[in-house]
């Protein structure tokens, strides 16, 4: 592993000071591009409108492994579900694989905190079931299912229910349902975020091992700096709500990678501290503004 002397946040001006847009020239091996989009939501039934994201400029070159990085309540859920066409942005443009994004793309695939298996379906059976949605036959798409089972380690548990499995093994049966029909873009969402530390780190390992050589573009949502870190070859910092892009930094780690190894090196907790600084005043601003919000209910309340 090495160090690269000057990685780190690009600054857009002096006066909008570390707010950037992606690095990478516009539209040139682009497998995800966002251009100024923003997502408001209504509530309160109807009389109030939250700005959940702000003027948003990303972009995820082809075979990139990117992490979103941010704050609770930032938006970067919201923005994935924009990315993979679930949700329709208030105001922005949004193209994957060159294409503008008007609904759900069938070469997006997601996976998310919860597992969505099918609890009457065996592992090999939910890891087939998005293959014969693509009209795949049922013998080969259980030969593929069997195939990617036996990729992510669980073979031999073909036949389990998720009741059967461990959270690490039906984790497993999740990533290889969507990873089994190829998507060239993944979108994960926390998926690793309900199992413990150990296994997290397995399976975080687990993940590169199967995405090295894929060519598939990865934007990966994370609370976690140290996994942002250790998986990608960038990391996006979100601000505080409204998100908007604050940094962008670039990951120079060699690869491979070994997770439950690289945390304690000298290179990685450079690039972590790095990063972190930034974040920190984000973590921090949004916690002050829900503390304001707190007392401000409580005041009306009283009145």
């Amino acid at each position: 592993m090495h160090r690269v002397e000057g990685a780190g946040v690009s600054t857009q001006s002096e006066v909008d000071s570390e707010r950037v847009v992606s690095s990478g020239s516009p539209g040139q091996g682009c497998a995800v591009e966002l251009a100024g989009v923003t997502q408001r939501f209504v509530r309160d039934g109807g009389r109030q409108a939250f700005t959940a994201l702000r003027d948003v400029s990303l972009q995820v070159r082809a075979g990139e492994f990117v992490s979103l990085v941010g704050p609770s309540g930032c938006g970067k859920s919201s923005l994935l579900w924009i990315v993979a066409g679930l949700v329709k942005p208030s105001a922005g443009q949004v193209e994957v694989l060159g294409k503008p994004v008007s609904g759900v793309n069938r070469e997006v695939g997601i996976i998310i905190q919860q597992d969505a298996l099918l609890p009457w379906r065996d592992a090999r059976e939910n890891v087939a079931l998005p293959l014969r949605f693509r009209g795949m036959s049922k013998r080969e798409a259980r030969a593929r299912a069997d195939d990617w089972l036996n990729r992510v380690g669980l073979r031999g548990f073909a036949s389990s229910y998720p009741h059967q499995l461990s959270g690490g093994m039906r984790k497993r049966v999740a990533i290889a349902a969507t990873l089994a029909f190829e998507p060239k873009v993944l979108l994960l969402d926390e998926p690793f975020s309900a199992l413990d530390v150990q296994t997290r780190n397995l399976m975080e390992n687990d993940l590169l091992d199967l995405w090295t050589g894929s060519g598939q573009s990865v934007l990966f949502i994370t609370h976690d700096l140290e996994e942002a870190v250790g998986l990608s070859d960038r990391v996006v910092v979100m601000t505080a709500s409204p998100g908007t892009v604050l940094a962008d930094h670039k990951v120079d780690l060699a690869r491979p990678r070994d997770l439950l190894e690289d945390r304690s090196h000298a290179d990685f907790l450079h690039v972590y501290s790095q990063i972190w600084d930034g974040l920190r005043r984000e973590v921090m601003q949004a916690h002050n503004n829900d503390t304001a919000l707190r007392a401000e209910d409580r005041g009306q309340k009283r009145e």
